[in-house]
């Protein structure tokens, strides 16, 4: 079995003034195509407008930096106008047309992953827009724009052909954007930054998990996700995903260790990670982490609205269930080794200190 895991950074597709919008391409990242998963970044400038659009994929979006307003309208439903902020996760289902707009002076940075098993090119988003140069409406002739929308000729051709932008433009300052309503944003947005800690161990690292109870929408998207910080030289336990699912890691700040191992005992990756990489974990291979001095933090998906993970050390870890008489035969130690073994890591769970 020979996988390339290595982490990779985004690369830009398009964009002008008002920003761009980068995405993984699954010809460097082949785990993408294989484990149908899309990655994408969209950075807005001060004014910039990413124009409505639809996605063919589900997703969930982490907003990585800055602050602004989105525009969510469900299927079936109304516009819920939030505001955005850095930390936030939002969970995109399919069918949801979505715009995104910064008023601020700091630029705005979502990043975007998802389940592309359902979309046109395994591990890449389609994008479907409804305005611009390559929105739906410059598609249709102007006899079926009048028709579809009662407009007259001169109304038809300047919703065809006024905008000339692609997917992201920048507004003139004194245009007027709708104001987020504090009431949309209850059961569509959750603060990882802000939200009560799932773990937390002290000198070590913490962890928030998006699942179904505190962000209801994404047992839509069918995934789930987590914000993970770890302390400076801190150590993420070696663990799996026990319910087949993949993970989906982006580093969003700092740096450090990483090794995953698969089967027969193979180390497929041993690298440096740091901000603005994208890696993928495949099924069932045991992954670990260990941050620079500045410390390290990820957002992951996972392939499940309810992920679970089974960890190989610490307090909770599997070796802690299994019968002593089982590890001294499985790893061939006589029972001193045995006892000593079983004794440590007893009070940490999932992170570890660095050591005295």
């Amino acid at each position: 079995m020979e996988l390339d895991l290595s982490p990779k950074l985004a690369k830009k597709v398009y964009g002008d003034d008002g920003g761009s919008y980068y995405a993984w391409c699954p010809n460097e990242l082949p785990m993408l195509r294989e484990g149908n998963i899309g990655a994408a970044k969209l950075a807005l400038e001060k004014n910039g407008f990413a124009l409505p659009r639809y996605s063919d994929s589900s997703m969930v979006a982490y907003v990585l930096q800055g602050a602004g307003v989105a525009g969510i309208i469900l299927p079936e439903s109304e516009e819920k106008v939030i505001a955005i902020k850095k930390g936030d996760a939002i969970a995109l289902p399919f069918g949801v047309i979505t715009w995104w707009y910064n008023k601020e002076d700091t630029e705005l940075v979502v990043l975007f992953m998802g389940d592309t098993s359902k979309g046109h090119k395994p591990g890449q988003f389609i994008d479907f827009f409804l305005t611009g140069s390559n929105g739906i409406f410059t598609g249709f002739t102007t006899d079926f724009v009048k028709r579809a929308w009662d407009v007259d000729d001169d109304i038809a051709k300047a919703l065809i052909g006024n905008q000339k932008g692609k997917g992201i433009v920048k507004l003139d300052a004194n245009v007027k954007m709708p104001e987020p309503k504090p009431d949309h944003r209850k059961g569509m947005a959750l603060n990882c930054e802000e939200a009560p800690l799932d773990t937390d161990i002290k000198n070590a690292g913490n962890v928030v998990l998006l699942n179904t109870q505190n962000l209801p929408l994404v047992g839509q998207v069918g995934l789930g996700a987590d914000l993970v910080r770890l302390e400076g030289n801190a150590m993420c336990s070696p663990g799996f995903s026990c319910d087949s699912a993949l993970q989906v890691t982006y580093i969003v700040k700092g740096s450090g260790r990483l090794q995953v191992v698969g089967a027969d005992g193979k180390r497929f990756l041993e690298t440096i990670v740091k901000a603005g990489n994208l890696l993928i974990v495949p099924r069932f291979f045991v992954v670990s982490k260990i941050a620079d001095p500045g410390g390290l933090s990820w957002f992951s998906i996972i392939t499940t609205p309810n992920p679970m993970f089974t960890h190989l050390a610490g307090s909770i870890g599997a070796w802690k269930a299994v019968s002593p008489e089982v590890l001294q035969a499985a790893f061939k130690v006589p029972a001193e080794t045995e006892k000593l073994f079983r004794s440590k890591r007893t009070n940490d769970a999932i992170f570890f200190p660095p050591p005295n």
